[in-house]
């Protein structure tokens, strides 16, 4: 599959998503990342489930340096799941559903990992609650009908992972980032939530139906 082919497939399933941006720099990524998995025949179910079983072991394994490592695999792994199932021709609803629900595990053990290296439970919570209620008005509006992508907040997953993983990068060097990406996760992921509320709030007013 040519890459313009590859940019256009993903367009469809996420809505007619315009491919340009952050968006068109990760798709060139992983288009090249993917290729080699495609060789071998890796089923993407098989990565998406594979993603919440390396979110466990970055978990497990908070104290040591290979937390870091674990972390950015278990994100890759999200993001390589679909690419695969474009490439390889297999999408699925199948597919999209245990995507979703692996992705919902795997940041389970991330917020446990960021409570862990001193993020605020209450804190750590809050800011997990708003990133399952951000994704769920994503899926339910699926289901109404709505299959764009609507907005781009400031607290998608990438942008989540980032917010521990500086912490995590900033231990190496004896300093304590916990609280202040706890905190700023919690109020960014509010705002996330409020702002693709009211988008989406918008968007079913404005449709026929």
């Amino acid at each position: 599959m040519k890459r313009n082919e590859f940019f256009n497939n993903w367009s469809q399933l996420h809505g007619g998503a315009e491919v340009k941006g952050v968006i068109q720099v990760w798709l060139n990524i992983s288009y090249f990342i993917c290729w080699p998995l495609v060789k071998l025949r890796i089923s993407p179910n098989l990565l998406s489930i594979a993603s919440p079983i390396v979110g466990l072991f970055f978990y497990l394994e908070i104290d040591s340096h290979w937390s870091i490592f674990l972390l950015i695999l278990s994100l890759l792994l999200d993001g390589i799941d679909g690419s695969i199932a474009i490439l390889t021709k297999r999408t699925s609803k199948f597919g999209a559903l245990l995507d979703g629900v692996m992705d919902r595990v795997t940041e389970f053990f991330w917020a446990l990992a960021f409570i862990q290296i001193g993020g605020p439970a209450l804190i750590v919570v809050a800011a997990a609650v708003f990133a399952f209620g951000q994704e769920y008005l994503r899926a339910r509006s699926g289901g109404l009908g709505i299959n764009e992508v609507l907005v781009v907040t400031i607290a998608e997953r990438p942008v989540r992972a980032t917010l521990i993983f500086i912490p995590l990068v900033a231990r190496l060097f004896q300093l304590d980032f916990a609280l202040f990406f706890a905190v700023l996760w919690s109020v960014m992921q509010i705002m996330s939530f409020i702002y693709l509320f009211l988008v989406l709030r918008l968007r079913l007013r404005q449709s026929p139906h």
